[in-house]
Protein backbone atom coordinates (compact mmCIF):
# COMPACT_ATOMS: atom_id res chain seq x y z
CA UNK A 1 0.00 0.00 0.00
CA UNK A 2 1.40 3.36 -1.02
CA UNK A 3 1.97 5.99 1.64
CA UNK A 4 -0.62 8.74 1.68
CA UNK A 5 0.81 12.03 0.47
CA UNK A 6 0.28 14.76 3.08
CA UNK A 7 0.59 18.51 2.73
CA UNK A 8 3.11 20.47 4.80
CA UNK A 9 0.29 21.74 7.03
CA UNK A 10 -1.04 18.21 7.50
CA UNK A 11 2.39 16.91 8.46
CA UNK A 12 2.78 19.71 10.99
CA UNK A 13 -0.69 19.21 12.47
CA UNK A 14 -0.27 15.44 12.80
CA UNK A 15 3.17 15.78 14.41
CA UNK A 16 1.86 18.38 16.86
CA UNK A 17 -1.02 16.06 17.75
CA UNK A 18 1.42 13.27 18.65
CA UNK A 19 1.02 11.02 15.61
CA UNK A 20 4.18 8.90 15.88
CA UNK A 21 3.69 7.32 12.47
CA UNK A 22 3.68 10.71 10.74
CA UNK A 23 6.62 11.81 12.93
CA UNK A 24 8.58 8.81 11.63
CA UNK A 25 7.61 9.72 8.06
CA UNK A 26 8.87 13.28 8.55
CA UNK A 27 12.20 12.08 9.98
CA UNK A 28 12.55 9.70 7.03
CA UNK A 29 12.04 12.66 4.69
CA UNK A 30 14.75 14.60 6.53
CA UNK A 31 17.15 11.65 6.28
CA UNK A 32 16.46 11.12 2.58
CA UNK A 33 19.09 11.95 -0.01
CA UNK A 34 16.41 12.95 -2.52
CA UNK A 35 16.24 16.71 -3.05
CA UNK A 36 12.44 16.75 -3.13
CA UNK A 37 12.17 14.93 0.19
CA UNK A 38 14.74 17.21 1.79
CA UNK A 39 12.85 20.28 0.58
CA UNK A 40 9.55 18.97 1.98
CA UNK A 41 11.22 18.10 5.30
CA UNK A 42 12.66 21.59 5.56
CA UNK A 43 9.26 23.16 4.92
CA UNK A 44 7.76 21.00 7.68
CA UNK A 45 10.54 21.91 10.11
CA UNK A 46 10.23 25.62 9.30
CA UNK A 47 6.51 25.50 10.06
CA UNK A 48 7.16 23.65 13.34
CA UNK A 49 10.12 25.78 14.41
CA UNK A 50 8.12 27.92 16.92
CA UNK A 51 7.32 24.70 18.80
CA UNK A 52 10.94 23.55 19.14
CA UNK A 53 13.85 24.27 21.45
CA UNK A 54 12.04 23.59 24.71
CA UNK A 55 13.29 20.07 25.42
CA UNK A 56 16.21 18.90 27.50
CA UNK A 57 18.73 17.21 25.22
CA UNK A 58 20.80 14.46 26.83
CA UNK A 59 23.74 12.68 25.21
CA UNK A 60 24.76 9.23 26.46
CA UNK A 61 27.99 7.60 25.36
CA UNK A 62 30.19 4.71 26.40
CA UNK A 63 32.05 1.79 24.89
CA UNK A 64 30.02 -1.16 23.55
CA UNK A 65 29.03 -3.49 26.38
CA UNK A 66 28.82 -0.79 29.02
CA UNK A 67 25.04 -1.10 29.15
CA UNK A 68 23.91 2.09 27.38
CA UNK A 69 20.64 0.66 26.12
CA UNK A 70 19.63 -0.82 29.49
CA UNK A 71 20.60 2.45 31.18
CA UNK A 72 18.55 4.54 28.74
CA UNK A 73 15.62 2.14 29.01
CA UNK A 74 15.53 2.45 32.80
CA UNK A 75 16.26 6.18 32.87
CA UNK A 76 13.56 6.80 30.28
CA UNK A 77 11.01 4.94 32.39
CA UNK A 78 12.07 6.97 35.44
CA UNK A 79 11.45 10.16 33.47
CA UNK A 80 8.08 8.98 32.15
CA UNK A 81 7.00 8.14 35.71
CA UNK A 82 7.66 11.81 36.52
CA UNK A 83 5.37 12.96 33.72
CA UNK A 84 7.84 13.47 30.85
CA UNK A 85 7.64 12.35 27.23
CA UNK A 86 10.90 10.77 26.09
CA UNK A 87 12.37 10.41 22.60
CA UNK A 88 15.48 8.31 22.04
CA UNK A 89 17.53 8.85 18.90
CA UNK A 90 19.66 5.74 18.83
CA UNK A 91 22.37 5.83 16.17
CA UNK A 92 23.30 2.34 15.01
CA UNK A 93 26.65 1.36 13.51
CA UNK A 94 26.37 0.42 9.84
CA UNK A 95 28.28 -1.82 7.54
CA UNK A 96 30.33 0.29 5.13
CA UNK A 97 29.90 -2.43 2.52
CA UNK A 98 26.19 -3.19 2.76
CA UNK A 99 25.20 0.17 4.28
CA UNK A 100 22.77 -1.77 6.45
CA UNK A 101 22.11 -1.36 10.15
CA UNK A 102 23.37 -4.34 12.15
CA UNK A 103 21.44 -3.70 15.37
CA UNK A 104 17.82 -4.50 16.08
CA UNK A 105 15.75 -1.35 16.06
CA UNK A 106 13.77 -1.33 19.28
CA UNK A 107 14.54 -4.70 20.85
CA UNK A 108 17.24 -3.29 23.11
CA UNK A 109 14.89 -0.96 24.99
CA UNK A 110 11.92 -3.17 25.67
CA UNK A 111 10.15 -1.01 28.26
CA UNK A 112 10.38 2.26 26.34
CA UNK A 113 9.52 0.64 23.00
CA UNK A 114 6.13 -0.39 24.39
CA UNK A 115 5.28 2.82 26.22
CA UNK A 116 2.95 5.37 24.56
CA UNK A 117 4.92 8.30 25.99
CA UNK A 118 8.20 7.14 24.47
CA UNK A 119 9.50 7.26 20.91
CA UNK A 120 12.58 5.39 19.73
CA UNK A 121 14.22 6.15 16.41
CA UNK A 122 17.20 4.05 15.33
CA UNK A 123 19.26 5.57 12.51
CA UNK A 124 21.96 3.96 10.43
CA UNK A 125 25.12 6.06 10.46
CA UNK A 126 26.05 5.36 6.86
CA UNK A 127 29.37 6.93 5.94
CA UNK A 128 28.96 10.20 7.86
CA UNK A 129 32.04 11.20 9.82
CA UNK A 130 31.73 10.54 13.52
CA UNK A 131 29.13 7.82 13.25
CA UNK A 132 26.17 10.12 13.77
CA UNK A 133 23.44 10.40 11.16
CA UNK A 134 23.58 13.70 9.26
CA UNK A 135 19.99 14.58 10.04
CA UNK A 136 19.98 13.93 13.79
CA UNK A 137 19.50 17.63 14.51
CA UNK A 138 16.41 17.75 12.30
CA UNK A 139 15.09 14.68 14.11
CA UNK A 140 15.57 16.50 17.43
CA UNK A 141 13.48 19.44 16.22
CA UNK A 142 10.72 17.19 14.90
CA UNK A 143 10.57 15.25 18.18
CA UNK A 144 10.42 18.50 20.14
CA UNK A 145 7.54 19.69 17.98
CA UNK A 146 5.77 16.42 18.85
CA UNK A 147 6.00 17.47 22.54
CA UNK A 148 8.80 15.14 23.57
CA UNK A 149 10.35 17.26 26.29
CA UNK A 150 13.39 15.04 26.87
CA UNK A 151 15.50 13.90 23.91
CA UNK A 152 18.15 11.25 24.59
CA UNK A 153 20.81 10.67 21.94
CA UNK A 154 22.70 7.40 22.24
CA UNK A 155 26.06 7.31 20.45
CA UNK A 156 27.74 4.25 19.01
CA UNK A 157 30.60 4.81 21.44
CA UNK A 158 33.34 4.66 18.86
CA UNK A 159 35.20 7.10 16.60
CA UNK A 160 34.32 10.77 16.80
CA UNK A 161 30.58 10.43 17.33
CA UNK A 162 31.01 11.62 20.91
CA UNK A 163 32.24 15.02 19.74
CA UNK A 164 29.33 15.42 17.32
CA UNK A 165 26.73 14.49 19.96
CA UNK A 166 28.36 16.75 22.57
CA UNK A 167 27.74 19.63 20.17
CA UNK A 168 24.00 18.98 19.95
CA UNK A 169 23.11 18.25 23.58
CA UNK A 170 22.73 20.15 26.85
CA UNK A 171 24.13 17.44 29.10
CA UNK A 172 26.66 14.79 28.11
CA UNK A 173 26.91 11.60 30.18
CA UNK A 174 29.83 9.20 29.89
CA UNK A 175 28.85 5.71 30.99
CA UNK A 176 31.63 3.46 32.26
CA UNK A 177 32.05 0.14 34.06
CA UNK A 178 34.59 -0.98 36.64
CA UNK A 179 36.69 -4.13 36.65
CA UNK A 180 37.56 -3.97 32.95
CA UNK A 181 41.29 -3.65 33.56
CA UNK A 182 42.87 -0.26 34.04
CA UNK A 183 39.83 1.98 33.51
CA UNK A 184 41.90 5.02 32.63
CA UNK A 185 44.25 3.20 30.29
CA UNK A 186 43.36 4.06 26.72
CA UNK A 187 40.55 6.41 27.75
CA UNK A 188 40.70 9.41 25.45
CA UNK A 189 41.31 12.62 27.34
CA UNK A 190 38.97 14.44 24.99
CA UNK A 191 35.99 12.21 25.79
CA UNK A 192 36.44 12.60 29.54
CA UNK A 193 36.91 16.33 29.14
CA UNK A 194 33.60 16.59 27.27
CA UNK A 195 31.65 14.70 29.94
CA UNK A 196 29.35 16.65 32.25
CA UNK A 197 29.41 13.66 34.53
CA UNK A 198 30.61 10.04 34.55
CA UNK A 199 28.32 7.26 35.70
CA UNK A 200 29.82 3.90 36.58
CA UNK A 201 27.25 1.32 35.56
CA UNK A 202 26.88 -2.29 36.69
CA UNK A 203 27.60 -1.30 40.31
CA UNK A 204 25.92 -4.48 41.45
CA UNK A 205 26.15 -6.35 44.72
CA UNK A 206 29.58 -7.92 45.22
CA UNK A 207 31.24 -5.36 43.00
CA UNK A 208 31.44 -2.56 45.55
CA UNK A 209 35.22 -2.49 46.03
CA UNK A 210 36.00 -2.29 42.32
CA UNK A 211 33.34 0.39 41.83
CA UNK A 212 34.68 2.52 44.68
CA UNK A 213 38.23 2.31 43.31
CA UNK A 214 37.07 3.21 39.81
CA UNK A 215 35.07 6.12 41.20
CA UNK A 216 38.17 7.49 42.95
CA UNK A 217 40.29 7.07 39.81
CA UNK A 218 37.83 8.87 37.58
CA UNK A 219 37.22 11.67 40.07
CA UNK A 220 40.95 12.24 40.38
CA UNK A 221 41.31 12.34 36.59
CA UNK A 222 38.45 14.83 36.23
CA UNK A 223 40.05 17.17 38.78
CA UNK A 224 43.05 17.50 36.46
CA UNK A 225 40.92 19.24 33.84
CA UNK A 226 40.54 23.03 34.05
CA UNK A 227 37.08 24.23 35.18
CA UNK A 228 34.69 25.69 32.59
CA UNK A 229 33.31 29.13 33.44
CA UNK A 230 29.60 28.97 34.21
CA UNK A 231 29.47 25.16 34.40
CA UNK A 232 29.67 22.91 37.50
CA UNK A 233 32.64 20.57 37.77
CA UNK A 234 31.71 17.03 36.72
CA UNK A 235 31.11 14.35 39.32
CA UNK A 236 31.43 10.57 39.23
CA UNK A 237 28.23 8.74 40.15
CA UNK A 238 27.41 5.04 40.35
CA UNK A 239 24.40 3.04 39.26
CA UNK A 240 23.07 -0.35 38.30
CA UNK A 241 20.72 0.02 35.35
CA UNK A 242 19.91 -3.69 35.49
CA UNK A 243 18.69 -3.39 39.08
CA UNK A 244 17.33 0.14 38.62
CA UNK A 245 19.59 1.55 41.34
CA UNK A 246 21.07 5.05 41.27
CA UNK A 247 19.05 6.23 38.25
CA UNK A 248 16.93 8.61 40.30
CA UNK A 249 20.07 10.15 41.85
CA UNK A 250 21.58 10.67 38.40
CA UNK A 251 18.39 12.38 37.20
CA UNK A 252 18.40 14.66 40.25
CA UNK A 253 22.03 15.55 39.48
CA UNK A 254 21.17 16.32 35.83
CA UNK A 255 18.28 18.59 36.84
CA UNK A 256 20.46 20.54 39.27
CA UNK A 257 23.19 20.82 36.64
CA UNK A 258 20.74 22.29 34.11
CA UNK A 259 19.37 24.69 36.73
CA UNK A 260 22.90 25.89 37.47
CA UNK A 261 23.96 26.45 33.85
CA UNK A 262 20.72 28.27 33.05
CA UNK A 263 21.33 30.58 36.00
CA UNK A 264 24.91 31.27 34.88
CA UNK A 265 23.93 31.88 31.24
CA UNK A 266 26.03 28.94 30.03
CA UNK A 267 22.96 27.01 28.81
CA UNK A 268 21.88 29.71 26.35
CA UNK A 269 25.47 30.38 25.31
CA UNK A 270 25.98 26.70 24.52
CA UNK A 271 22.73 26.47 22.54
CA UNK A 272 23.73 29.50 20.45
CA UNK A 273 27.17 28.06 19.76
CA UNK A 274 25.57 24.79 18.68
CA UNK A 275 23.38 26.67 16.20
CA UNK A 276 26.44 28.36 14.71
CA UNK A 277 28.30 25.05 14.48
CA UNK A 278 25.29 23.46 12.82
CA UNK A 279 25.19 26.18 10.18
CA UNK A 280 28.90 25.80 9.41
CA UNK A 281 28.55 22.02 9.15
CA UNK A 282 25.65 22.38 6.70
CA UNK A 283 27.68 24.80 4.58
CA UNK A 284 30.59 22.37 4.47
CA UNK A 285 28.30 19.47 3.54
CA UNK A 286 26.61 21.47 0.78
CA UNK A 287 29.91 22.68 -0.68
CA UNK A 288 31.28 19.13 -0.64
CA UNK A 289 28.19 17.80 -2.43
CA UNK A 290 28.31 20.51 -5.08
CA UNK A 291 32.04 20.04 -5.57
CA UNK A 292 31.85 16.31 -6.33
CA UNK A 293 28.70 16.70 -8.43
CA UNK A 294 30.48 18.95 -10.95
CA UNK A 295 30.72 16.97 -14.23
CA UNK A 296 34.27 18.16 -14.97
CA UNK A 297 35.47 17.17 -11.50
CA UNK A 298 33.76 13.78 -11.66
CA UNK A 299 35.48 13.15 -14.98
CA UNK A 300 38.92 14.33 -13.85
CA UNK A 301 38.96 12.91 -10.32
CA UNK A 302 39.91 9.29 -11.27
CA UNK A 303 42.87 10.53 -13.33
CA UNK A 304 44.10 12.78 -10.52
CA UNK A 305 43.75 9.94 -8.03
CA UNK A 306 45.74 7.64 -10.31
CA UNK A 307 48.48 10.25 -10.72
CA UNK A 308 48.76 10.55 -6.94
CA UNK A 309 48.89 6.78 -6.47
CA UNK A 310 51.68 6.57 -9.06
CA UNK A 311 53.58 9.37 -7.27
CA UNK A 312 53.45 11.58 -10.36
CA UNK A 313 51.96 14.44 -8.34
CA UNK A 314 51.49 15.09 -4.63
CA UNK A 315 48.12 14.96 -2.89
CA UNK A 316 48.31 18.75 -2.42
CA UNK A 317 48.88 19.27 -6.14
CA UNK A 318 45.96 17.00 -6.98
CA UNK A 319 43.68 18.86 -4.59
CA UNK A 320 44.71 22.24 -6.00
CA UNK A 321 44.10 21.03 -9.56
CA UNK A 322 40.56 19.95 -8.71
CA UNK A 323 39.84 23.05 -6.64
CA UNK A 324 40.99 25.30 -9.47
CA UNK A 325 38.52 23.55 -11.76
CA UNK A 326 35.75 24.23 -9.23
CA UNK A 327 36.70 27.88 -8.78
CA UNK A 328 36.86 28.70 -12.45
Amino acid sequence: MRRKILSVDQYADEIRSGNRFVLSQAITLAESSLEGNQKLAQEIINLLLPHTGYSLRLGVTGVPGVGKSTFIDQLGMTLIDEGHKVAVLSVDPSSQQSKGSILGDKTRMQQLSQHPKAYIRPSATGNHLGGVAQKTREAILLCEAASYDIIIIETVGVGQSETVVRHMTDFFLLLMISGAGDELQGMKRGIMEMADTIAINKADSGNEKAVQQAQKNYQHALHLFPPVLGKPSPEVLTCSALNNQGLQEIWIYIQQFITDIKASGYFQQQRQQQQRSWMMELIQQKLSQEFFQQPAIRKTLPHVEQAILQSKITAREGAEQLLNMYRY
